[in-house]
């Protein structure tokens, strides 16, 4: 997770405090404005009983309770103290769209609202279904790291689906439902099946005792999922999560993106006094299609400069737009004037990339590929929707119509929905 002070400078770090502990939240945000603490057992406003934490981010924890109105399991978001309350707004609001968009039914609902009083202030929660895990995390828990096809598929047109609704998603955000059957079981039973918290035990490095502003124990957050290539196509029904950065673009200017920076479309770093809008999310989301069609992603992020993910993407899709390219003080680094890679530097075309980060990790899997004519349908999709110019990019309404879209993906979604004798649910 990425570390954010909570002062109003963020450019200076939380100095360490605490010993510290893996994958837990920074112990250092548990101070005024921070993390509210929490301990396993806790009852949150008198009626939501903390079983174990799902997962931690820059500004809020979020905890698996059990409903004691309603003996069903729920997940309570509790945001720092100088966070706002703007992502259970946005909820709110996208959840009175129609009903009749399939897009809709992604939208996490808020089931309730309430504030935490704390000795780190304020703190504003609210609650939505739970759900297993994200697509990214179902990856991060397989070896293989490759979904199957028909289930690939099912995740992509839902996907595309919840694009043409509400633009805001990258694989970290998209979540998957968690089954029927977990309100069934107990506490103890929840334990038995997923594992008990493992608290660990909080110190400070100068042996003082610890202050009020934070537990004294923290624990790592619960498995629910499973390995990405073990869920079947109606397993996959997805949430969309984090919109504590969303915003509408007809009335608001926005230059940066919360996407993991791979996924950032070229604009964003050329050009960000023009603002980010709709073509930037068939940018991120053609990304998200292809990491969960592959193994790897499009443009390799690990150990990777603003200027390597710009020279790969040149590689993959082409010349950038002169008024880019002339900008680009770091263009000689990789390429002549004229465009042509410098010679020695290892170029990795859009066919070589489909092979190795997709085709080639599925057949050592043992998971089955593509064939030529699907190849071909998936790369023409993707390249348009990955041009370097955002107005001409796809629509989200143009993926809809595309041949890869109504060929094979649509098809597959409608078979795990609706089973071989298809649906009435119209996508386009």
């Amino acid at each position: 997770m990425a570390s954010k002070s909570f002062s109003s400078n963020d450019s200076a770090p939380l100095p360490l405090k605490y010993v510290p502990i893996e994958d837990v939240e920074r112990l250092e945000k548990y101070q005024p404005g921070g993390y509210h603490p929490i301990m396993i057992d806790d009852v949150l406003q008198s009626r939501y009983r903390v079983a174990h934490k799902l997962g931690y981010g820059t500004y809020s924890t979020t905890w698996l309770c059990r409903d004691c109105q309603t003996n069903k399991y729920v997940a309570v978001k509790v945001g720092t103290a100088e966070s706002n309350s703007l992502e259970a707004d946005v909820l709110d609001y996208l959840n009175h769209f129609p009903l009749a968009h399939p897009g809709r039914a992604m939208i996490p609902s808020v089931q309730d609202r309430f504030v935490l009083h704390g000795p780190n202030g304020n703190h504003p929660c609210y609650v939505t279904a739970v759900a297993m895990c994200s697509v990214s995390g179902a990856k991060d828990a397989s070896y293989k790291r490759i979904f199957q096809a028909r289930t690939a598929r099912s995740l992509i047109a839902q996907l595309v689906l919840a694009v043409e609704h509400i633009h805001n998603l990258h694989t970290g955000n998209v979540l998957l439902r968690l089954p029927a059957d977990l309100d069934q079981l107990s506490i103890k039973q929840l334990y038995e099946r997923y594992g008990s918290p493992a608290p660990e035990p909080v110190t400070r490095f100068d042996g003082q005792p610890l202050e009020s502003s934070i537990p004294f124990s923290v624990v790592p957050p619960i498995c629910l999922g499973k390995a990405c290539e073990d869920f079947t196509p109606s397993e996959c029904n997805i949430l969309l999560s984090d919109f504590g950065e969303a915003y509408r673009p007809l009335t608001e200017h926005r230059s940066s993106s919360q996407a993991p920076f791979s996924f950032v479309p070229p604009e964003a770093r050329f050009e960000p006094e023009q603002g980010l809008s709709f073509p930037a999310d068939i940018w991120s989301l053609a990304c998200s299609i292809w990491i969960i069609l592959g193994q790897r992603p499009l443009f390799e992020d690990i150990l990777a400069t603003p200027d390597d993910i710009t020279a790969g993407q040149v590689d993959t899709l082409g010349n950038l737009p002169t008024r880019w390219w002339k900008i680009w003080e770091a263009r000689h680094e990789y390429f002549d004037e004229s465009g042509t890679p410098n010679q020695g530097r290892q170029v990795r075309s859009w066919d070589d990339r489909f092979e190795t980060h997709i085709q080639l990790p599925r057949q050592k899997a043992g998971i089955s590929g593509f064939d030529a004519e699907e190849k071909v349908a998936v790369m023409n999709m993707l390249r348009s929707m990955l041009s370097f110019e955002p107005e001409k990019r796809l629509t989200a309404q143009d993926i809809l119509k595309c041949e890869w879209m109504e060929k094979w993906v649509l098809p597959d979604f409608k078979k795990s929905r609706f089973g071989d004798h298809g649906g009435c649910e119209k996508f386009s």
